[in-house]
């Protein structure tokens, strides 16, 4: 950019908007982007350029999941500012002005001062739309979310010295050990230290990756705690509710649970009624917390908090910070919460990343000698040394990550890979690769229109349609046909058929990082259909045809769906109310919410934001397992190939992973050499 341009911006807060414009034109920026900085330049016309720059880059950040705008992240990297295209700079970024030109020389200290104005911007107290605090600048509202959160937070870790206090340690050894039998093994029991930890305490976080008995442990620690209630008053059992942010997790987490109940000894969940006082009912958050339609209110708030004394919040990674802070808010003073979540994975669609941030020293522990001494004097389980840190701080104590994978062993694939990309470790990749693991597969293809990625990548792994393979839709798509009730069956068939059909279509799943263009799921979604077409396996000779599998993109509280939820159009009886005769339509049959049992048909015409979904965007498969996933990976840089995508990415499948690189055989090292760093001040200063 020429410095006469540079100066004009830098100087003229009219041309600022007009800049800003462009950027919209060019899909740099988004509309509302501009609108905000519009509007308050319109109420505030003295407002320097540089503050009508950072006002715009604050919203624009929020729509890719940050909190807030980091000044000094921002001047030390200007290009991760925007949404640039992958080829970085386009031939008319000379005339139009990136983010680079505009600070270039710009100190933080600068940039501090050109951001000052005291109708617009505050350092928190008062009621500016804008927060300054420390090097981050907010919008209000978020500003309030994270302290809101951190308070809130802070004040359960403070009640855990009453909850000791009022413990009876014989009993919690002997309920403890009921729950643990004696073990050979001399490794820690990460599974019994969570369970104790999280027992005295009105907050506490179990993270770990797949497979590592997250579910397990919260069941024991339920029947823990229904024990200590129940000795306390038999009257009295605690009210537990469960929860997740999806129904898909919602449905996942109620099969997970049932399963880790029936585990249990018979004998000890008789005792004292303990099976009828484990729930395994779970319900999303929104439901939880009553939403409104349009509205960011909940029914339940401060001033009618919830009616509970557990909650137990699954697949917390996906919970963004204004549900964070809204949950929080709706607790009463003495439940007890715990998240659950593997601290790796993708952070959630929305602005915030609160699992991340709780558990970044949860892999070295920090905790200190007299937290060690209450689980070794409660449970007997020994910490290791290096886990223990005489300056570890009060959150420290509440955080327990569970180390041992009982899905993935040494001879697992899926497992090692995972590992891998988790540590950045390329070459460690390349091993894992060159072992010959039977869950693993990898195609490298020099470009899309390869010859062999429509033949093979598409052709035989999306279509496959074998009974017995989960390789692709095929396999779903012959139950359409196969096992469709005749048009008299009674709604209980049509349930169990669509059940079956939802079941199938769940085995496999084509994951990509993109949204548009030929490696996002817009042009994916074509070329299957045209696949699937070719093959006889679906008839799309209009928008809705039987087979066509939908995403619900956006909250639709008339219909009970929510943003992830998936359907599978499917032929249905309907009988016209003139001639009394029974004809096929379609309607889309959708999982009942909340991991209940059941089928809900709803006539397309009803669904309002949906869209096609055989290939699915890795941040929406986030709460969901497939015993085969195919993963593709683009060619060139873009801001969301990271270590968190391509490691939920794998991590989705439980059977079988399958990778498709195109142009660029070393793409999954480059992502995984690549971290999320989500702009934020939650919990920065520790306590």
């Amino acid at each position: 950019m020429n410095s006469a341009i540079l100066k004009k911006h830098n100087h003229n807060s009219s041309a600022m908007i007009e800049l800003l414009e462009s950027w919209v034109r060019r899909e740099w920026l988004r509309p509302v982007d501009l609108a905000l900085t519009r509007f308050l330049w319109e109420e505030n016309r003295d407002a320097a350029p540089e503050l009508l720059l950072a006002t715009a880059l604050i919203s624009h950040q929020l729509g890719r999941g940050h909190v807030c705008l980091d000044l000094r992240a921002t001047l030390d990297d200007p290009y991760m500012a925007l949404s640039l295209p992958p080829d970085l700079y386009l031939e008319d970024a000379e005339d139009v002005g990136l983010p680079s030109d505009l600070l270039s020389g710009l100190s933080l200290s600068a940039w501090a001062e050109k951001i000052g104005h005291d109708d617009l911007v505050g350092e928190g107290h008062g009621n500016t739309p804008l927060v300054f605090d420390g090097e981050r600048l907010y919008l209000r509202r978020y500003w309030q979310y994270e302290r809101g959160v951190e308070s809130a937070i802070e004040q359960r870790l403070k009640s855990s010295a009453r909850i000791r206090e009022e413990l009876s340690e014989e009993k919690l050894r002997l309920y403890l050990s009921e729950l643990f039998p004696a073990a050979n093994s001399v490794e820690t029991d990460w599974q019994k230290v969570a369970c104790v930890l999280a027992a005295t305490s009105a907050f506490s976080v179990i993270t770990g990756g797949p497979g590592t008995g997250k579910t397990t442990t919260v069941v024991k620690l339920l029947v823990l705690l229904q024990r200590i209630a129940l000795n306390r008053d038999r009257a009295r059992p605690l009210r537990i509710r469960l929860a997740a942010p999806t129904g898909k997790a919602a449905a996942r987490l109620k099969e997970s649970i049932a399963g880790a109940i029936d585990r249990l000894p018979v004998p000890l969940l008789e005792k004292n009624g303990l099976r009828d006082s484990i729930p395994t009912e779970v319900i999303t958050l929104h439901r939880l917390l009553g939403s409104y339609p349009n509205s960011r209110r909940f029914r339940h708030d401060a001033r009618n908090p919830l009616a509970l004394d557990v909650l137990v919040v699954d697949e917390a990674s996906m919970v963004d910070l204004e549900m964070m802070a809204a949950l929080l808010s709706a607790l009463p003073d003495r439940a007890h919460l715990l998240l659950l979540g593997d601290k790796d994975q993708l952070a959630s669609v929305e602005a915030g990343s609160v699992l991340g941030q709780l558990c970044r020293r949860a892999k070295d522990g920090h905790f200190t000698e007299n937290t060690v001494g209450w689980i070794k004097n409660v449970s007997g389980e020994t910490v290791a040394p290096h886990f223990i840190d005489e300056q570890g701080l009060p959150l420290d104590q509440h955080i327990v990550m569970l180390r041992k994978s009982y899905r993935f062993t040494s001879h697992s694939g899926i497992g090692q890979l995972a590992a891998a990309v988790n540590a950045g470790d390329g070459s460690r990749i390349d091993t894992v690769w060159g072992q010959g693991y039977e869950d693993l597969a990898k195609n490298d293809l020099s470009t899309i229109d390869d010859p062999i990625f429509e033949q093979i990548v598409l052709g035989n792994l999306v279509a496959d349609s074998a009974e017995d393979s989960s390789k692709g839709y095929g396999h779903y798509l012959s139950k359409i046909q196969q096992q469709k009730p005749a048009i008299d069956a009674s709604k209980a068939e049509f349930d169990a058929w669509a059940g079956s059909v939802l079941a199938g279509y769940s085995r496999f799943q084509l994951l990509c990082a993109l949204r548009k263009g030929p490696f996002g799921v817009e042009g994916l979604n074509q070329r299957v259909v045209e696949i699937l077409k070719n093959k006889g396996l679906i008839r799309p000779s209009a928008l809705w045809y039987e087979g066509r599998p939908v995403l619900v993109s956006r909250n639709d509280y008339r219909l009970g769906l929510m943003n992830g939820d998936i359907g599978i159009t499917l032929g249905y009886p309907q009988r016209d109310k003139k001639t009394g005769k029974v004809n096929w339509v379609l309607r889309v049959a959708f999982p009942q919410g909340d991991g209940n049992d059941g089928i809900r048909w709803i006539l397309p015409s009803r669904l309002l934001s949906v869209e096609t979904v055989f290939a699915l965007t890795v941040h929406k498969s986030q709460g969901s397992e497939f015993e085969h996933c195919a993963l593709l990976l683009p060619p060139k840089r873009n801001p969301v190939l990271t270590r968190e995508l391509v490691y939920t990415g794998i991590t989705r499948a439980k059977k079988w992973f399958s990778l498709i690189s195109v142009g660029n055989a070393k793409s999954i090292k480059d992502a995984s050499a690549r971290i999320v760093l989500r702009s934020g001040g939650l919990f920065k200063n520790g306590f």
